[in-house]
């Protein structure tokens, strides 16, 4: 096998785990910086980039996420210290110019499609969500996604003119094993892939 050592592999893969609670040790905003220059490389089609992530760090606004969380993630996320809500941008095409220089027009595309541009949002949002957790990982943090909140309650409260909207929040940290599960098994190949 050819790439990186089997370390990173674990690092980012077979050892990580979802973690419900973390060590009291800060994630500096300079580490959160640096965990977007990482994760920004990560492909989307037409490079859209349509994720936009809030860091929720401060006491203020873990005030203002509590009432939008399923009452089972109220706990672990307000002792988290970070909480990332990765949300989507219904009008990214208007970056398109810039940001996909091989067809300046592209944006033309989605901007009277709206169909078009939230499952265009929607899909590659969340393909970056998941560069956000891996890029975490490789950083040393820790992660706990989760989907379990109210999105009309979180959207009017953070994303109140409607541009954004919720996709996923992920708690970022160092983790405690102390709340983790037990591992989970993973579906194998043949039934999750077929090779034609």
């Amino acid at each position: 096998m050819t790439g990186v050592s089997p370390d990173v592999f674990d690092q980012a893969f077979r050892t990580a785990r979802t973690f419900n609670a973390f060590s009291g040790k800060e994630v500096p905003d300079a580490l959160l910086r640096e965990l977007y220059e990482l994760l920004k490389w990560g492909p989307t089609s037409m490079n859209c980039q349509p994720a936009r992530y809030v860091f929720v760090k401060s006491e203020a606004a873990k005030a203002r996420l509590a009432p939008a969380l399923a009452q089972g993630n109220v706990a672990k996320t307000m002792a988290a210290p970070v909480t990332v809500i990765v949300a989507t941008d219904s009008r990214f095409h208007e970056h398109l110019a810039t940001q996909f220089p091989a067809n300046a027009k592209a944006g033309e595309l989605f901007a009277g499609n709206a169909a078009l541009a939230d499952s265009t949002a929607f899909r590659n949002g969340t393909l970056q969500g998941g560069y956000l957790i891996l890029a975490a990982r490789l950083l040393g943090l820790d992660c706990g996604p989760m989907s379990g909140f109210n999105a009309d309650t979180l959207n009017a409260e953070f994303f109140p003119d409607g541009r954004y909207t919720a996709n996923f929040l992920v708690n970022l940290g160092y983790g405690d094993p102390v709340a983790n599960y037990p591992r989970g098994p993973r579906l194998d190949f043949d039934t999750v892939a077929q090779i034609l």
